[in-house]
């Protein structure tokens, strides 16, 4: 007769009801929730860096439970919280938040989402276009044996990022034709955002789009990281030459005061990176930038494999520096 093998024995996940550990949504979900740790679980299941604004904030009429940030748009993020399933008054609530504010992430999280609020959230996602993202989640906890209870965030209803591709291209098309260099600016950033996912960084890419640019979040809104791809050589001050650039920006109303504590650290913060830095401080902008470029040749498409690893590495190595820094601003 063959003998179990106590090491190879396996637990039983069991599901927890969520009243049994949050008895009061506003008293205990909501708290919860707003500490850091919990936010970027949050985040991680909806792919947002989020940075806490407030809770129980007045918007409008309502009171939302939870304001964040996206750390990479420097969009809002209204989370809205039900122990229970979801009901037309919290839908209600959605629609005035998104109604009264230019640029919103809508999140929904609730212990059930019937069949027509779940409709209701794909359908705001496909008429909407990118400046509104309604994101629905199913929260549920789950322990094996006697181990602390774990939480767990299912998306049930996100938006349709290909949908709202077609409808931006289509209107961009319509409005004015992209351009060589846009077109070419767009296929570089498809191509990074591939590798970066085939090289399993930590890295979060945005949508790829016909610009120059990229934005990457860092942990805090006012500051981002920017992969740059640039058809204009800075040095040169010309387009006979294209550079490529990872820099730290900072913006918004403590920028220069955030700016300048991180040049007294120049010498170390450059030590780290491993080589001289250029720190952008305009006089008549409150737009600071920290950066490090490179020349290259974006036509040559043979060329992208290597672009695309330089600037990896370097939003690594920049994101690994600065981080904590900035978190600590």
């Amino acid at each position: 007769m063959k003998m179990e093998n106590s090491k190879n024995k396996l637990g039983k996940l069991q599901q927890v009801e969520l009243r049994n550990i949050w008895t009061s949504e506003a008293d205990d979900f909501t708290p919860w929730l707003a500490q850091e740790e919990n936010l970027i679980l949050l985040g991680d299941a909806i792919g947002i860096e989020l940075e806490l604004e407030a809770q129980e904030k007045n918007v409008g009429p309502f009171r939302a439970d939870i304001l964040c940030k996206d750390t990479a748009t420097d969009n809002w993020v209204l989370i809205e919280n039900q122990l229970e399933k979801t009901d037309h008054v919290h839908l209600g609530q959605l629609l005035t938040y998104a109604s009264g504010l230019k640029a919103v992430t809508i999140v929904w999280i609730a212990k059930r989402f019937t069949e027509e609020h779940r409709a209701a959230l794909d359908w705001l996602n496909e008429i909407t276009d990118d400046r509104f993202n309604f994101f629905g989640l199913e929260v549920e906890l789950w322990q094996i044996g006697s181990s602390e209870v774990a939480p767990k965030f299912n998306v049930v209803s996100k938006p349709n990022d290909w949908s709202k591709t077609v409808a931006a291209g289509a209107s961009q098309i319509k409005n004015t034709e992209l351009t060589d260099s846009k077109i070419l600016q767009r296929d570089f950033w498809a191509a990074f955002s591939d590798y970066v996912k085939e090289q399993g960084s930590n890295i979060k890419t945005t949508k790829p789009l016909p610009h120059h640019w990229m934005t990457i979040a860092i942990g805090r809104s006012g500051i981002r990281l920017n992969a740059i791809a640039s058809l204009w050589d800075s040095v040169a001050e010309s387009y006979s030459g294209h550079e490529l650039r990872v820099e730290l920006i900072l913006f918004r109303d403590n920028a220069k005061k955030h700016f300048e504590h991180l040049e007294t650290e120049q010498e170390t913060i450059e030590k780290e990176v491993g080589e001289q830095l250029t720190w952008h401080n305009p006089s008549e902008k409150n737009n600071c930038r920290i950066y490090i470029r490179k020349p290259t040749n974006l036509k040559d498409r043979n060329n992208w494999p290597g672009q695309h690893e330089w600037l990896l590495s370097k939003l690594e190595l920049f994101y690994k520096v600065f981080a904590t820094r900035v978190k600590q601003l």
